[in-house]
């Protein structure tokens, strides 16, 4: 679209839009008349969403002023949704020197509006003390409050949504432990809030007074404990009652590694918000009604909240989640046949299949692998890696997929990433395992010269270091099996699969 197909309303810059909160943000802003440009480290991860065509998507990063100076020309709104939350022990400094480079920025290129989304935290508690996620939180929204543009700093403690990694949480840990020995922490009051009205409340924020330079408190209408959440959410699943045993001797450092064995959300992800669950963390004001006006039946109550975010899940309409962001750590070295491709030593696993199939056949079974379809091979040996992986503080197998049947650019499948897709006939993988060394993993649908459909699959590694060279050598011989067996399999598949009716899209949907 030109930029004046876009429309005339105010322009907001969004941060984060690849992330689980921004990638539903977007749409919003766009259906109140506002006009949109994201901000993006990869902007091909953007391609795919359905309102890709309505923005403008510009290459940058808050830490680097120049690349924001850019993104911030002829800016009315900006949207600060990042935060470096598990990229190291350093993360704060990083959250800190990203929000003043923001802020700075905002400042000199006029705009007139900052939002935040940050950190419900517990009062009467010192900051040293709060855990190293509120902490930084808090500090990002002090920084932008003293910025010099009017910033609102929207305050959330569970956000319970479709996909949302407090979400993921409670509903794995409640579905898969119907007997649960859990931290103390269970019994901490919470106040959460329907991602719904977490969205409804950050565009009505774009048009605040510009004398508004504060935080609101934003939550739903029920406060609970976890261990409350548990049960009132086995009740609206229809689950039979759980037994929940509150055990005071687990630290958050335990906590989080059971969580990451129970749940499809990691450690490193796990700790923070469990860490954050030792707090109350409750409401003390809803002024933001004043300026964004509840409709009747809002803001939406817990078991409500649940039931449409259930019902986003078993209906595979979850339009982005908590993997949607790029996980800390992953590897984001170019492809060996991009331009730039440092060189070096690399492996490769080619296999070709012929296929008694229409492509089309083939490529419903290409888009559709992993999650509950699972990769086609000795299943054994994928979980084993997978549980390797989590034991190793990987992400494991069982982050699945956000839809049943399709991919886009950025969406996290299993332990692996959708680097580039072509519909039709390029699937390229890269993952997300801890590895020394990163890798990639292709898979080609494909008309050979005699008309016939052809299957083409390639692994890539490239080893970093003897130990990357040490960790091939130790698992090529079993790639016959696990590679070769794929191959075969999906062939099979595709020749089962070719009087299949293609299935249509996906609605969307912000439960």
């Amino acid at each position: 679209m030109t930029e004046d197909d876009r429309g005339t309303g105010p322009l907001c810059l969004v941060t984060g839009a690849t992330g689980y909160i921004g990638g539903r943000l977007v749409p919003e802003l766009l259906a109140a008349g506002l006009r949109v440009r994201c901000l993006a480290r990869s902007p091909e991860r953007l391609r795919d969403h359905p309102w890709a065509g309505d923005v403008e998507v510009v290459r940058g990063d808050v830490t680097d002023a120049e690349s924001l100076a850019r993104a911030m020309r002829g800016v009315d709104i900006g949207y600060y949704l990042v935060h470096a939350l598990g990229t190291g022990g350093d993360f704060e400094e990083t959250d800190r020197r990203a929000a003043r480079t923001f802020g700075e920025q905002a400042g000199a290129a006029g705009l007139r509006r900052l939002v935040y989304l940050g950190g419900l935290t517990p009062r009467g508690v010192p900051e040293r003390e709060l855990s190293p996620h509120l902490r930084s939180r808090a500090e990002v929204g002090r920084i932008l409050l003293g910025c010099g543009v009017p910033t609102a700093v929207l305050r959330a403690a569970v956000v319970i949504g479709s996909g949302s990694a407090s979400f993921e949480m409670l509903r794995h840990l409640t579905e898969r432990l119907p007997v649960m020995v859990t931290p103390s922490w269970v019994r901490t009051r919470i106040q959460p809030v329907a991602v719904r009205d977490v969205l409804r409340a950050l565009v009505g924020c774009a048009g605040l007074p510009a004398d508004v330079n504060r935080t609101f408190d934003i939550g739903g209408p029920d406060v609970l404990t976890y261990q409350e959440m548990m049960i009132r959410y086995a009740a609206v699943a229809e689950l039979p009652k759980r037994l929940i045993l509150p055990v005071p001797m687990l630290s958050p450092g335990l906590s989080s590694h059971w969580v990451g064995l129970v749940t499809p959300v990691p450690a490193s992800i796990a700790r923070p918000l469990t860490e954050s669950l030792r707090y109350e963390v409750v409401c003390h004001e809803h002024d933001i009604a004043r300026y964004v006006p509840d409709p009747p039946g809002r803001p939406f109550g817990f078991d409500e909240a649940v039931r449409l975010a259930l019902r986003r899940v078993r209906e595979a309409q979850v339009t982005t989640r908590w993997s949607s962001a790029s996980l800390p750590g992953a590897p984001s070295d170019p492809l060996p046949t991009d331009p730039d491709w440092a060189g070096g030593s690399l492996y490769t696993d080619c296999r070709e299949r012929s296929v008694d199939a229409p492509r089309e056949a083939l490529w419903r079974v290409i888009e559709g692998i992993g999650g509950d379809n699972g990769w086609y091979s000795f299943p054994l040996a994928w979980a084993v890696r997978g549980w390797l992986d989590r034991l190793i503080g990987g992400v494991g197998l069982r982050r699945g997929r956000r839809d049943a049947a399709r991919l886009r650019v950025g969406d996290s499948l299993d332990f692996w990433r959708v680097e580039e897709i072509e519909p039709g006939h390029l699937l390229r993988l890269r993952a997300e395992m801890r590895l020394p060394g990163p890798a990639w993993l292709e898979m080609y649908a494909e008309t050979d010269g005699t008309g016939r459909t052809r299957y083409r699959q390639r692994a890539l590694f490239h080893p970093r270091g003897l130990l990357g060279h040490a960790y091939w050598w130790s698992v090529s011989p079993f790639h016959a099996v696990v590679f070769g067996g794929m191959a075969r399999n999906i062939a099979r598949a595709a020749e089962a699969d070719a009087g299949r009716p293609v299935p249509e899209g996906a609605a969307t949907g912000d439960g």
